[in-house]
């Protein structure tokens, strides 16, 4: 599967009705493809399995990627904090937190990593140039 937005989201995005990203609740949650598959008829975090660890929230949020890229969402790195051990994690899906997981616009699904955690922090390193983190 190759990262993509859910067409859900830019459904909302056009009515506007998921709001200015760079001024909402924006979190990452790291998955494993072998317990989520990706699917544009997913809406909301509810669709997602529990999370391996607490999700983080983007800090930093710019709409246009450092200036230089219109079009482009771009946030500081996002540390998670002593991820369990266990089988890899090759996946992250970003949604606009609203406290409700039934509420919760699910945004963008990114993969093409794995990383197999060992009790320690994972940090992911979103590109410094455009698409950065994803591009509208």
């Amino acid at each position: 599967m190759a990262s993509a937005h859910y067409n859900l989201f830019l459904q909302e995005a056009i009515k506007a009705s998921v709001g200015d990203l760079t001024s909402v609740t924006v979190k990452v949650r790291l998955v494993r493809t072998s317990a989520y598959t990706f699917s544009q008829a997913h809406q909301f975090l509810s669709s997602l399995p529990a999370a391996i660890v607490t999700d983080v929230t983007l800090g930093s949020k710019t709409a246009n990627g450092a200036g230089t890229d219109p079009g482009c969402f771009d946030a500081a790195d996002a540390t998670f904090t002593a991820v369990p051990s266990g089988t890899a994690i090759d996946a992250c899906v970003f949604y606009k937190d609203t406290g409700v997981a039934g509420t919760s616009n699910l945004l963008w699904y990114l993969d093409g990593f794995s990383v197999t955690p060992n009790g320690g922090d994972i940090t992911l390193q979103w590109a410094n140039a455009n698409p950065f983190i994803a591009k509208l």
